[in-house]
């Protein structure tokens, strides 16, 4: 997935009423769109390196979207709204091993009533989660926060597989050059056993790092998924 526009440096003063980030350029402060809802926990320290994107939609009341965090010494991907986007663009240009020899693609699949998915891919359900959690350098976690949402994709995953489905799971992990995954089951106890019981039902789960830049974010490789 590439930016439509060259991204703009700048430096994280603050976040805000959760959708709003001061971002410092050239000395001025420029208000940025924040999209992503998650607590971006260990993301907001003051001064942190940030990219922005411009838009020139007149209907916007924001003209710049908060892209990426760098942290220590690597570059974080925080816009959610883009996670579809990349998984999207890695299935049409396989990218995934696990769905390189699907033919066809929807986006937004509508399961039942109450639940849609994000993608149909032939008979393969693919659930995205976007992953920005990192908290010893070592592993990327999810979630980042208590996820009732993410428990309930777990049991309708589950149930699934009684109609048919084969489901999976992508932790898309925008953190650069790590290397293993797993799930923050001491901030989401209920999640985490919801992983192992859906894990055991036969619910496929992946872990794929993304290559970040300034002009473009997919796809890397898979990476190592490291809970029992």
């Amino acid at each position: 997935m590439k930016f439509t526009n060259s991204l703009i440096k700048g430096k994280l003063i603050r976040r805000y009423k959760r959708f709003f980030t001061d971002i410092e350029v050239n000395n001025k402060i420029l208000t940025a769109h924040c999209p992503n809802t998650g607590s971006m926990m260990g993301l907001l320290d003051k001064d942190n390196s940030t990219w922005i994107s411009k838009h020139n939609d007149p209907k916007r009341k924001l003209k710049f979207t908060l892209e990426m965090i760098k942290v220590g010494k690597r570059i974080i991907g925080v816009n959610t709204h883009r996670a579809n986007r990349i998984v999207e663009h890695a299935l049409n240009n396989k990218l995934i091993d696990e769905f390189k020899s699907v033919k066809n693609i929807k986006a937004e699949f509508k399961y039942s009533d109450d639940t849609r998915f994000d993608f149909l891919c032939d008979k393969k359900i693919l659930e995205v989660k976007n992953v920005t959690l990192l908290r010893d350098n070592v592993a990327a976690e999810f979630p980042d926060a208590v996820t009732s949402r993410g428990s309930k994709h777990l049991k309708m995953l589950i149930n699934s597989i009684k109609k048919g489905y084969k489901p999976y799971v992508l932790f898309l992990t925008q953190i650069q050059d790590i290397k293993e995954f797993k799930i923050a089951k001491d901030i989401d106890s209920n999640y985490y056993n919801d992983y192992i019981e859906a894990k055991k039902a036969g619910v496929n789960f992946l872990a794929y790092r993304c290559y970040l830049s300034t002009k473009e974010i997919k796809i890397e490789k898979k990476i190592k998924i490291i809970n029992d």
